[in-house]
């Protein structure tokens, strides 16, 4: 369910063949483009952490500011996304 360590929810809000290409492991999909309409399908309070990724930080601090827009308390967009995870050498699953 996207859960890490911590208990955050980690969503991964690029495209679909972004994921499928490779994700953090752990982390779960939804598309920047959807994620407003498709949130609510999921099971998060709104007091839920929340940590969103794209590919480098823009899309994810655009869903976050519209998810923060609608009740969402504890969102957080991770800066240098995708390119930071792999740099990182963080675990990462297809």
């Amino acid at each position: 369910m996207g859960l890490i360590n911590d208990g955050a929810v980690v969503i991964d809000v690029r495209e679909r063949h972004e994921f499928e290409n490779g994700h953090l492991e752990g982390s779960i999909h939804i598309g920047k483009g959807v994620i407003e309409r498709d949130i609510e399908k999921h099971d998060f309070t709104a007091s839920a952490k929340l940590v969103l990724y794209c590919g480098g930080g823009f899309r994810s601090a655009i869903a976050a500011k519209s998810l923060k827009d609608m009740g969402y308390e504890d969102v957080y967009s991770l800066w240098g996304g995708w390119r930071g995870i792999v740099s990182q050498g963080l675990s990462t699953s297809k």
